[in-house]
């Protein structure tokens, strides 16, 4: 096991004036002790604490200034004087991550103002980082020292968090086995894959799981839609987060089990479908729209690109344009009669009807195969959630058998 770390940029979103000026209280009492210690030439931790502890400020920021003073007054730095205003740390035990996915802004971090008193404020986190937030919020990464700033009035927290990744030996492409991996709205999943000859095996639906998460959701804009016109919005509130914890522990089960169905063959790559623009693309009527837009595309994305790098899993996005309306033996342009079924239209070819996920996955699966492992400029019609344009007939893949 190799141990990663990455320093994760969360960006605190507007806060309110109360908020502001707690936040720049922390960070004039942590300056000032900073400075204090600094200047007492504390270079052990125990003089260190005989300073701050004299300062407004709670334990996890003390304790983190115990750790850094020595090391700037003759430890690993040896500063002769103290350079531009320093970010306000804070030892691991203080911040705290919450993730409430209903809401438009889905992540909350809390901030430790001083022993008795805290702020929760909504973040932005990096697009590039959420693999790691989610992560953090599920356990499976540890979170080192945070760090507050203020840039201009904007407050930005950096969250060190490491994990391990388990190292698998590289081998060449032809040995890879490419698994397509379709997140739906029926099947919360579907994955397959093709063996040595090309003939698709060993497909695996989690249609359950999706129906589960359909009611659950369902239960939520219902339920909550009534508790607030009576005027329970705290009930409400509640009620909700306690759904969205029974749906955060479905996508938790299911995407481990697929990395772990990826795991079982021989260097496996998990593909998926880039949906960059998922939410900007969804246009299928009011009811369709409320569903698609909350559905858990980019935290199962997420959950899948960290929990498969953990075990060592690449994974691989492609185009997802037409994915879902292809013919994965011949590239004919087909029809969906119903959810589950893919209809071929091409009469030469042998497939008739095909159950459409398991369908859309292969193709997915192709789509890397054929080296297609990168988004395309795309013009005209498009089937799909995500962007990306018409692709020609995907090439046969020769037999080996």
């Amino acid at each position: 096991m190799t141990e990663v770390t990455e320093t994760l940029e969360l960006k605190l979103v507007e806060p309110n004036a109360h908020k502001h000026r707690k936040l720049s209280e922390t960070k004039m009492a942590h300056q000032q002790a900073l400075e204090a210690a600094f200047g007492a030439e504390c270079t052990t931790q125990s003089a260190a604490n005989d300073v701050v502890v004299n300062y407004n400020l709670s334990g996890y920021a003390k304790n983190a200034l115990k750790k850094y003073v020595p090391q700037l007054c003759g430890g690993s730095y040896d500063s002769k004087e103290l350079h531009d205003d320093h970010p306000v740390r804070f030892t691991n035990e203080g911040v705290r991550l919450d993730h409430k996915p209903q809401n438009a802004i889905g992540w909350y971090v809390k901030i430790p103002h001083h022993d008795d008193y805290h702020l929760w404020l909504p973040a932005q986190p990096n697009p590039e980082q959420r693999a790691w937030l989610e992560a953090l919020h599920a356990g499976d990464a540890k979170m080192g020292e945070c760090r507050l700033f203020d840039r201009g009035g904007e407050w930005y927290l950096h969250v060190v968090a490491t994990r391990d990744v388990e190292e698998r030996s590289t081998s060449s492409s032809a040995s890879e086995t490419p698994i397509g991996v379709d997140i739906g709205e029926a099947s919360l999943v579907t994955v397959c894959h093709r063996d040595e000859c090309g003939s698709p095996t060993t497909p695996n639906l989690w249609n359950d799981e999706g129906k589960q998460v359909r009611q659950l959701r369902e239960t939520y804009f219902t339920a909550t839609r009534r508790l607030q016109k009576r005027g329970s919005e705290r009930i409400a509130e509640s009620y909700g987060d306690s759904l969205w914890r029974q749906i955060d522990d479905i996508l938790h089960t299911v995407t481990s089990e697929v990395v772990a169905y990826a795991a079982q063959f021989e260097n496996p790559v998990l593909v998926l479908e880039d949906l960059t623009h998922i939410r900007e693309n969804i246009d299928y009527g009011s009811f369709m729209n409320r569903r698609l837009h909350g559905w858990g595309f980019a935290k199962m994305y997420a959950q899948l690109r960290y929990k498969a790098a953990e075990m060592g899993i690449r994974v691989e996005t492609v185009n997802p344009a037409y994915t879902s309306k292809s013919c994965h033996c011949c590239g004919e342009r087909g029809t969906r009669p119903a959810q589950a079924t893919f209809r071929c239209t091409n009469p030469e070819c042998w497939v008739r009807e095909y159950q459409a996920d398991v369908n859309a996955a292969l193709n997915i699966a192709d789509r890397y195969l054929n080296g297609e492992s990168h988004l395309r400029e795309h013009t005209g019609d498009d089937d799909s959630v995500g962007d990306g344009g018409p692709f020609d007939r995907p090439a046969r893949l020769p037999s080996r058998c």
